[in-house]
């Protein structure tokens, strides 16, 4: 099984090469306007195919190859010590920036309030409790102050979270986010980004004063949010012990998801194409809007909103689909709620993958005015990280070299995302289907549909954008 398991990863590496070598793109443009214009039908060509010889690759390969890339290593105890410390760590920064927000600079690149939201928090943290691990059980900004009030105070949640509702309140939440993200005016105007942060910090704590741990778990949306992406972390808890492995092996080792955390999945996928497809030039041709004279977000609110809901119903529904003709070709005879739990996590790593590519610009820049804020929180000339006169640069998208390495690593997060998301369908395929061809030709449809979505999240990548 270990020469098996080296095997398929040398094929997986070689075939990444290929979608990385290409020579040349168009990059995707930064959240400050950029356009990075370059060729691209050599890299979506190239990524695309990728993706295909995978799934070609696994076909051919042994039973329980894939499953065996997924393989654990445990290393030390889990512990989660000092996280109600940390915890309450977290609340007072927040505190903080809520104060900056509403007292601080109205300019958004320096005020700390909308820099730590969009850039620390949504861009950085997201990633890395994907890429790396559950960093959310020491940064939460809830557990420790309801810890801290359930020891002051000596009482205990008074109500029950309400089974039946499941985790449904928390994809509410998240699609009310996505949609201030996306939709609302000024999502980085200071003070209106402090008010609804504050807001929602009193709402997420009293929930969990009300309802216990269950409500943090099931209907906040953000902690729900964080935990789904969790389950891609490359370090994770196996038995007590801190584990590490491929990126994805958590979803192989947990139970399939309820349905609202299956239709989640899908929706931050659903969310983050649609992040991309509403910048486009492509996308403002559809609302007759000229990108060059667009009117402001104000002028498109429902167009956007309504564009958001009926992007997630299409991924929603072209997946069920998917899912639905593979077990008809299978004859698994498998009810499509099944399936559908079964394999959701499975879009995990291209949502991930899309997330880090689609924003890779925005932090490359946006992570300079961050450290610009560290330098100097209150606005009063501090100079706490020693970097004096620090000028913001844009220069690496206007050099050849640069604008070829940033775009090499969109398209790789996208391709590589895409061949993990691969990788963890069949082997889910095969634990859950008797018989190896059958599990093949039931996830055939699937697996096209992932090739066409690598080459659509390139296309994103590539477009020109006119916000």
């Amino acid at each position: 099984m270990a020469q098996i398991s080296k095997s398929a990863l040398a094929a997986i590496a070689a075939l990444a090469v290929v979608a990385l070598s290409a020579q040349a793109a168009l990059a995707h443009a930064s959240e400050q306007g950029f356009v990075l214009l370059l060729p691209t039908d050599v890299y979506i060509a190239a990524g695309g195919a990728s993706v295909a010889l995978t799934v070609v690759l696994l076909a051919l390969l042994p039973p329980g190859a894939a499953e065996a890339l997924f393989r654990t290593v445990r290393m030390w105890p889990a512990s989660a010590a000092l996280r109600h410390v940390t915890s309450c760590l977290a609340a007072v920064v927040l505190a903080f920036l809520v104060w900056r927000g509403f007292t601080g600079s109205r300019d958004p690149s320096v005020n700390p309030m909308p820099l730590f939201v969009w850039t620390v928090w949504w861009i950085g943290m997201v990633s890395v409790q994907g890429l790396i691990g559950n960093h959310w059980r020491w940064t939460n900004p809830w557990t420790g102050p309801a810890a801290l009030l359930t020891k002051l105070t000596g009482s205990r949640a008074p109500w029950r979270y309400p089974r039946r509702l499941g985790h449904w309140p928390a994809l509410g939440i998240f699609l009310l986010f996505a949609g201030f993200l996306l939709a609302d005016p000024a999502p980085t105007d200071p003070a209106r980004l402090a008010a609804y942060a504050g807001a929602y910090w009193y709402v997420a704590l009293l929930g969990l004063v009300l309802f216990g741990p269950a409500w943090m778990v099931r209907a906040e949306g953000i902690t729900v949010l964080m935990r789904i992406y969790a389950r891609m972390g490359l370090l994770g808890r196996a038995r007590g012990r801190v584990a590490a492995g491929l990126p994805g092996w958590q979803v192989i080792s947990m139970k399939a998801p309820p349905l609202a955390l299956a239709v989640f999945t899908l929706v931050l996928l659903g969310t983050g194409s649609f992040d991309g497809l509403n910048e486009t030039f492509w996308w403002m041709g559809v609302l007759g809007v000229n990108p060059l004279e667009f009117p402001g977000r104000s002028a498109v609110i429902a167009q956007t909103l309504i564009g958001l809901v009926v992007c997630n119903l299409a991924l929603i529904a072209a997946f069920a689909a998917c899912l639905w003709l593979g077990e008809r070709i299978a004859g698994t005879r498998r009810p499509l709620k099944q399936a559908f739990c079964l394999f959701a996590p499975s879009i995990l790593p291209i949502a991930l993958g899309y997330h880090v590519a689609h924003y890779l610009t925005a932090i490359l820049v946006d992570g300079q005015y961050v450290a610009k804020a560290l330098n100097d929180p209150l606005g009063n000339g501090a100079n706490l990280l020693g970097l004096g006169n620090f000028y913001v640069t844009t220069g690496f998208f206007n050099t050849p070299g640069t604008v070829k390495v940033i775009w090499l690593s969109q398209a790789g997060a996208v391709v590589i995302g895409h061949v993990i998301a691969i990788l963890l369908a069949h082997a889910l395929a095969l634990r859950d289907t008797p018989g190896t061809r059958r599990a093949v030709l039931g996830q055939a449809p699937l697996a096209a549909f992932m090739v066409a979505y690598t080459v659509f999240g390139l296309w994103l990548l590539a477009s020109p954008r006119g916000l």
